[in-house]
């Protein structure tokens, strides 16, 4: 596996489906932080749709980072018994959610807003905070439906790239922050890449930073860490930090499909997105029982926790062992690079039945692919020796 010049790898296309971005080489932060200005008005990437992945031969879905256990049994019992009562509202079951996650995060019931989805959430953020312009601070490359949206309806965006350690560079984000920045949004672990940037250091951050602007954190991912606790920043909110802090049902609790997401603000703020939009009207009677029934499910998020981190071992072991150079993932997906073209090698692993996400960055192609059951890892390390010889 030849050495990749980490300068090289950021300008680029994005093969597959997803809204993320990497920034150009020329933008990439030297060493292990930024000097001031060092952020981008733009990003490089151009997103390549391929086309459909053909379901019938898919024998490992592992490009959309799904969980491949779930929903839990008691979620699908919850939601087979919530359909007789679908013809009403779900105002009662939202209630009782929230006062749930509430109990769990250490806040009030009016620090929470539900939504369909954490990547809901993430958008009206951005129409109600980006109405009217300004900028958004975040990572560059980073996970992409707030700032797109921020984007699509007059904001910009100012992008800090990632630090040699594929961490946030918060030194170069506050520099980035100004009089027109309407938000600042950090998705940690982050997507694509897997990394963690320290729950300490981020802390300190959203302190200080929240005060000239409100924090967007995006925890999609942080309940596969072992200590989640530890690097949570929904406590700063209980502190009266203008810090948001979204959480999402699609990962762990293996309820993509079903949408349900939760944001923890401060009153103030929630009542100034809710003035505007609303959450719990987009969820429906099923998938709030659901959420309910999995939340009170501690033993198959336990045991998520456990067989993610057993197929991530077991991936780091095998695919470290034919050469590759993963990035350290604290997440339930693993992104490496490749000495292939990146459609060809799509191509190929498809051919065998086995999906993934391919990003194409200059000189190197980069898979990244989720986590599945032991046998779906099995699979693609089959599919990947294949494929790269």
């Amino acid at each position: 596996m030849k050495n990749i010049n980490r300068r090289n790898w950021l300008k680029t296309s994005v093969l597959g489906l997803g809204s993320l971005s990497l920034a150009s080489s020329e933008l990439f932060a030297k060493g292990t932080g930024s000097s001031a200005g060092n952020w981008s008005s733009q990003s490089m990437v151009k997103e390549i749709i391929l086309p459909p992945m053909n379901e019938v031969k898919m024998r490992a879905r592992l490009s959309a980072n799904e969980n491949p256990f779930g929903p839990s049994a008691k979620v699908q019992k919850a939601i087979a018994e919530s359909i007789s009562v679908g013809n009403r509202y779900g105002h009662a079951d939202a209630a009782y959610l929230i006062s749930m996650i509430a109990e769990k995060e250490g806040v009030k019931p009016e620090n929470i807003m539900l939504g369909p989805g954490s990547t809901d959430l993430l958008e009206k953020t951005a129409i109600v905070l980006c109405k009217d312009g300004g900028n958004v601070v975040s990572a560059d490359p980073t996970y992409m439906s707030l700032v797109n949206t921020a984007e699509k309806i007059g904001g910009s965006w100012k992008a800090v790239p990632l630090k040699s350690d594929y961490s946030h560079d918060l030194p170069g984000m506050s520099s980035a922050i100004d009089s027109k920045t309407k938000l600042i949004y950090v998705c940690n672990p982050n997507n694509p890449m897997g990394a963690i940037t320290e729950g300490g250091s981020l802390k300190e951050f959203c302190k200080s930073a929240s005060k000239k602007a409100p924090i967007f954190v995006d925890e999609a991912y942080l309940e596969f860490m072992d200590k989640p606790a530890d690097n949570t920043m929904a406590g700063l909110v209980a502190q009266g930090y203008d810090v948001m802090v979204a959480r999402t049902f699609s990962k762990i609790h293996g309820m993509a499909g079903l949408r349900v997401g939760y944001l923890v603000a401060t009153e103030e703020r929630i009542n100034s997105i809710t003035s505007l939009v609303r959450g719990t009207m987009g969820l429906c009677v099923t998938s709030l029982k659901g959420a309910i029934a999995s939340m009170q499910d501690e033993q198959f998020l336990t045991d998520c926790r456990k067989w993610n981190k057993e197929s991530r071992e077991f991936t780091l072991d095998k695919v470290v062992s034919m050469g590759f150079s993963p990035i350290t993932s604290h997440t339930s997906f693993m992104i490496f690079p490749i000495e292939h073209e990146g459609r060809a090698f799509s191509k190929k692993m498809m051919d065998q039945g086995v999906g993934i996400r391919v990003y194409s960055m200059y000189d190197s192609s980069w898979c990244r692919v989720s986590m599945g059951t032991m046998d779906e890892m099995k699979l693609f390390v089959d599919a990947l020796k294949v494929s790269t010889t």
